[in-house]
């Protein structure tokens, strides 16, 4: 490049030398007169950039800001990264309530409770004789332990249902004898349990059943020619009954 500049450089003095050559031997009369100013030459071709010159030294650190001062405001950085998440401030204030929600849709039947004392039956009896119960007929059981709204009747023997739903019967028996004993609902045979004794002495059979009844319908206990139940102390006959829950 720097050859370049020289060679045309040197091309254009001999052009301006030649030019004013011209221009002397034209406008001189003779040689004995002086000559006139000659024409300015004509402007030579602006040059190329030159090379890119070393990167130049570290500066002087830049003097300490003084009080007083004013600070001239810099350019906006670039953002930096974003910094972990801080600790769980502080439990605020409760906040004032809210307004009340819709009405929601209506749930649900539930089913029937039996918290109301006119809604709950129960019993238990006992039988204290020694005597054995006529067979085919309801076995009365005279002393009362409980009988809740009084629904068994001890002078016929019968459970009387005032609440229709299902109920729970069971009983236990001590004999001395053959025994067996039928739970009847209105005259309609449910279920038999028959023990038949083996040696002399006692034993206790005992039978249960879960019952749907409906209002006014009577449950009892009754034995066929199988007789030999029997009540005394330390050798009880025993019978409940229990509402589970009401329809």
């Amino acid at each position: 490049m720097f050859t370049h500049h020289i060679t045309f450089a040197t091309l254009h003095l001999h052009l301006a030398v030649a030019l004013l050559s011209t221009i002397a031997m034209e406008t001189c009369p003779s040689a004995g007169n002086p000559g006139l100013p000659g024409i300015p030459g004509i402007p030579g071709i602006p040059g190329r950039d030159g090379w890119e010159g070393e990167k130049g030294e570290k500066g002087e650190p830049g003097l300490p800001f003084k009080s007083g001062q004013v600070a001239q405001k810099g350019q906006k950085g670039e953002s930096g990264q974003p910094g972990p998440p801080g600790k769980i401030g502080r439990s605020g204030s409760r906040g004032a309530p809210g307004i009340p929600g819709a009405m929601g849709p209506m749930g649900d039947k539930g089913v029937v409770g039996v918290d109301k004392l006119e809604l709950q039956s129960a019993f238990s009896v006992t039988r204290r004789t020694k005597a054995q119960p006529t067979a085919g007929s309801p076995i009365r059981f005279s002393n009362v332990i409980t009988n809740l709204n009084k629904h068994y009747n001890v002078d016929t023997g019968k459970f009387v249902c005032h609440i229709p739903g299902t109920y729970y019967f069971v009983y236990h028996a001590s004999s001395e004898a053959n025994l067996c004993v039928s739970l009847v609902r209105d005259s309609e045979v449910l279920a038999s349990f028959c023990d038949h004794l083996t040696t002399n002495g006692y034993q206790v059979s005992s039978g249960g059943l879960t019952v749907y009844l409906r209002k006014d319908q009577e449950i009892w206990l009754e034995t066929n020619d199988y007789k030999g139940m029997i009540g005394v102390e330390g050798k009880q006959s025993v019978f409940s009954g229990f509402l589970l829950y009401p329809h």
